[in-house]
């Protein structure tokens, strides 16, 4: 998956020749982003084929307003809010996506918890328990964890301020962890 440094500067790098007119660029940005985009896009919709028809329409806006990118190294958070956008309003027409409540409480995260998690969940049981959460809480643990979104950037994606991005991974983590116990017993 995207997430690396190195991945972040290449797409910094892409954005610039595509601004400058290099079609090509666009098309290995896609390349890039299209399984990471994806998989994010699967979890926030109902089905395979929504995913797709939602891909295809954040690469579409992407291609329209590519020119008002200020700042090209902000592309993933921008493309990712793109997408999540797309996301919400494909589950609106479909009357898909509840909003859950805002949490109140700013819990920040811990190492421990993530290296608990990490190292006690396989991959199959770990995309299972994700499907389980509530929207909200699945999208902030699959971009702060599998894709590797810094707390600042999920704040930018999903347009809340940067304690409600540490009370949703709080509260997601422990709703994940009751899902995965749940389902062990």
């Amino acid at each position: 998956m995207v997430g690396s440094r190195k991945d972040f500067i290449q797409s910094e790098l892409l954005v610039i020749r595509y601004l400058r007119g290099d079609e090509e660029a666009f098309e290995e940005l896609v390349h890039l982003w299209r399984q990471p985009l994806f998989y994010y896009i699967r979890r926030v919709v109902d089905t395979e084929q929504d995913a797709w028809d939602t891909m295809q329409e954040t690469w579409l806006t992407v291609s329209q307003k590519a020119r008002r990118l200020r700042e090209p190294a902000a592309f993933p958070a921008w493309l990712y809010k793109i997408a999540r956008n797309a996301a919400i309003d494909h589950a609106r027409k479909n009357r898909a996506f509840a909003p859950l409540p805002e949490e109140k409480s700013t819990m920040s995260t811990r190492a421990s918890d993530t290296e608990q998690i990490s190292l006690a969940l396989d991959a199959e049981r770990l995309h299972w328990g994700l499907a389980q959460l509530a929207p909200l809480h699945r999208e902030v643990l699959i971009l702060h964890f599998l894709e590797g979104f810094s707390l600042a950037e999920i704040s930018d994606v999903t347009r809340v301020p940067l304690g409600t991005v540490k009370s949703r991974i709080h509260h997601a983590k422990q709703a994940l962890r009751n899902v995965l116990e749940r389902e062990a017993s």
